[in-house]
């Protein structure tokens, strides 16, 4: 997700814990084989937190984040704030906190493929000639860009807006595909994870991809979405989903501010644009569905196939 005025975060989902799934190690089974149960070394074993623990988790990683996050300033002045400076050293400082809780192999591949997201509103940007900064890396929150001036009009601001959900779903599709040749489930958490967190992106309200992307479709799609977050922001209790909900707030009060002439002409898209618009948009929300809920089944066959394997193990 790229940022401008609009837009300041990228966030990482409502929720964590549909990310890894845990308990990959079973643990001793007493009443089977009377010891401990063997841990597979196979591929299928891969270090990942319990889906229980994740909540807990991410509340330890904030508070050590409050506490050190002073020293993640270091390398920063080090490298002088250079423009891709910035990048690696955010990157870094997100792959230390989500190694936190998950493991630095897999924390390693979740930055990698917010970069890929990043990267898909990156070359849309160029493509449009919109300057903008480098990709800046925030813990726990995602990633964004920063647009020097904001798009002429809907339509391309929906083409950034899009952008970056499809080569974020092109980057876990890859995962996807390594797990099939691999047979590990590392590359099959890492799938889900992309899948999961670029639906989610697409939900209509600023400051997601998604309320950049129906801009081109429909100013009151925004409204439907604002008024779905609201009470998703009751049910999950996530203070991402507060800070989602305060800055769709911001950019509503914003838009009823703007003069309605500019904001007619900035909306004004011609129909064949809206339907294409349209097409890709609920297209992808449909594909990522799908590909969610098959590879969280697939991690669900794979969590219920281990203790069998360490079962059969003998001390």
């Amino acid at each position: 997700m790229q940022r401008d005025p609009f837009a300041p975060i990228h966030p990482g989902g409502p929720d964590p814990r549909p990310w890894p799934p845990g308990d990959l190690h079973p643990p001793s089974e007493p009443g089977r084989g009377g010891g401990r149960a063997t841990e597979p070394t196979g591929p299928r074993a891969f270090p990942g937190p319990s889906g229980r623990s994740l909540l807990g988790g991410l509340g330890a990683a904030a508070l050590l984040l409050l506490k050190f996050g002073k020293f993640l300033l270091i390398p920063l002045k080090l490298l002088k704030f250079s423009k891709f400076g910035l990048t690696f050293a955010s990157m870094a400082a997100s792959v230390w906190v989500y190694a936190l809780l998950f493991g630095w192999v897999f924390a390693a591949g979740l930055v990698g493929l917010i970069f890929v997201h990043e990267m898909g509103h990156a070359l849309v940007l160029k493509r449009r000639g919109l300057a903008s900064g480098a990709p800046v890396f925030l813990p726990l929150l995602g990633a964004f860009i920063a647009m020097k001036r904001n798009p002429p009009d809907a339509f391309t601001e929906a083409e950034v807006g899009i952008a970056g959900p499809i080569a974020g779903s092109l980057g876990a599709l890859a995962c996807l595909g390594l797990w099939w040749g691999t047979g590990s489930d590392l590359w099959l958490a890492l799938a889900f994870t992309g899948f999961t967190l670029n639906l989610f992106n697409l939900l209509p309200v600023h400051p997601l991809d998604g309320g950049r992307t129906v801009a081109a479709i429909g100013r009151w799609m925004r409204l439907g979405g604002v008024a779905l977050l609201v009470p998703a922001l009751f049910l999950l209790h996530s203070p991402v989903m507060l800070l989602i909900v305060l800055f769709a707030g911001m950019g509503l009060v914003r838009e009823w501010n703007t003069p309605r002439e500019q904001l007619r002409a900035y909306y004004d898209t011609p129909l064949p644009r809206r339907l294409a618009v349209a097409g890709l948009y609920f297209g992808m929300i449909a594909a990522l569905g799908a590909a969610t809920v098959w590879t969280h089944a697939a991690l669900e066959d794979a969590r219920e196939a281990l203790p069998s394997v360490g079962a059969s193990a003998r001390p």
